[in-house]
């Protein structure tokens, strides 16, 4: 019986353990998005302005 408890409160633990793990992994990407969007559309904008440069 205790052996059940034990192995029980172990699950529990764990399953805490990687949902916390999930949750700051998850944040860390939603602060992220906003810099690598960014990052992203500015690296667009430079190569459409030596696109339109090129074309000239």
């Amino acid at each position: 019986m205790v052996d059940n408890k034990k192995n029980f409160r172990r699950k529990c633990q764990n399953v805490l353990e990687y949902s916390l793990l999930i949750m700051v992994i998850a944040a860390a990407l939603m602060a992220m998005h906003k810099y690598l969007r960014r990052a992203f559309n500015a690296r667009l904008k430079q190569v459409q302005e030596e696109l339109d440069e090129s074309s000239r």
